[in-house]
């Protein structure tokens, strides 16, 4: 059997192009990347992707570019320009796999579909990535995250009683590029079988209502949908943030009536409680959250939140501490299994996590994340293009 190299990553040899702006297609190419594929990232001349210019957080770079960017080549490269067509195929003529989330209908018009692209590239994986899909009556509708977690229906079980809330990170973006992620993996796989490229259509909706099959179900042909419930689960109690006696609150959830009865036994020294004909069932417990917070606080208005998790640690009760971002910068247990390495930027190196999955920094790309343009002049050599040529291309701002 051919023995391989311990550092050999799953995706090398793989060549991904990727027309990508925002978070959904970087955050779906990036994966690629850590997985080993060259991903060339073409970018707009001088401005570059318009989420480098986000915030400013990361010592002058953005926080969701440092987030999605790590481990690419950035092509600087106006689109429109005459010129850019030629220099589009010839990089597409040694890519296995094209990334976009361009506007609606926008890489069609440059001749960047797969049906356009197919015949001469007959290997090609094209993933086109959209807020709502090629087809439809919302297909040239304009998506943002806050948009779609809006008309997927989040925000109506994401919230108070009083008012909705969107999510405190871009999970409708995250949704996607994890879609595209995944069916890229699969496209390659089967492509190892036919040899034939595949168009892959990848919706924001479609991603977030997968994501939102629970609530669907939940309100199967017009049944009352789970309501708002702030940082509580929404169906059972208790289940989310309960103050103790220092101001701080402790995140406690059980799942069945043996933890229920456990819980007012060791947690809140309160054996009897368990029988009460009030709080016997989930059911009970949950229309009466009222009193059965009050019930918890005033047990836990003595202890510390430490104090608290002791107990619930100590019974074997679900536990976690309302972190900050600070908290999470600091984790022990990231910490403890070592979780964080270093990626150099453009202005120096910058803590980032190691994948989900990857055990160590020799299973993954962790590399520079690159300044708009960095590697146009190497990628274009690659292609045939003469020193003079490349020069020529800068002077008419193609590159």
């Amino acid at each position: 059997m051919e023995n391989f190299e311990n550092d050999m990553k799953p995706l090398e040899g793989i060549t991904v192009i990727a027309l990508e702006h925002a978070i959904a297609a970087p955050f779906c190419s990036r994966q690629l990347a850590d997985q080993g594929a060259r991903v060339i990232k073409v970018e707009r001349p001088e401005a570059g992707d318009f989420a480098r210019g986000y915030d400013s957080r990361v010592n002058g770079l953005s926080s969701h570019f440092t987030w999605t960017n790590r481990s690419k080549e950035s092509l600087a490269l106006d689109l429109k320009h005459p010129k850019a067509g030629e220099i589009m195929d010839k990089l597409l003529g040694t890519a296995d796999v094209l990334v976009q989330n361009l506007a609606p209908g926008a890489a069609a018009r440059m001749g960047l579909s797969f049906d356009a692209l197919h015949e001469r590239h007959p290997r090609l994986i094209v993933c086109d990535i959209s807020g709502y899909g090629d087809s439809g009556p919302y297909r040239d509708k304009k998506a943002y995250d806050l948009l779609i977690q809006s008309e997927s229906g989040f925000l109506s079980i994401t919230g108070t009683p009083d008012e909705p809330s969107k999510a405190g990170c871009s999970i409708a973006d995250i949704a996607a590029g994890m879609y595209a992620y995944t069916n890229v993996l699969t496209a390659l796989l089967q492509r190892g079988k036919t040899g034939v490229g595949r168009r892959i259509d990848i919706s924001m909706l479609e991603s977030m209502a997968e994501w939102m099959s629970f609530p669907m179900y939940y309100a199967y042909e017009g049944a009352e949908p789970p309501p708002r419930a702030g940082a509580s689960h929404a169906t059972i109690y208790p289940y989310g943030p309960f103050v103790a006696g220092d101001g701080k609150s402790v995140m406690l959830g059980l799942q069945n009536e043996r933890e229920w009865a456990v819980f007012c036994q060791q947690v809140l020294l309160q054996p009897a409680l368990a029988r009460d004909a009030r709080f016997d069932a989930n059911a009970k417990r949950s229309a009466a959250r009222s009193q059965v917070r009050a019930l918890i606080e005033s047990a836990f208005s003595t202890l510390t939140a430490a104090q608290v998790i002791e107990r619930l640690e100590a019974a074997g009760i679900a536990n976690a501490q309302v972190n900050t971002m600070a908290d999470l910068w600091g984790h022990p247990q990231l910490a403890a299994r070592q979780r964080w390495t270093e990626v150099s930027t453009p202005v120096g190196p910058v803590p980032a996590l190691l994948p989900p999955g990857a055990h160590d920094g020799t299973q993954v790309r962790m590399d520079p994340i690159p300044a708009v343009g960095q590697h146009s002049a190497a990628i274009l050599h690659e292609l045939g293009y003469a020193a003079n040529d490349i020069e020529q291309l800068r002077n008419d701002k193609v590159i």
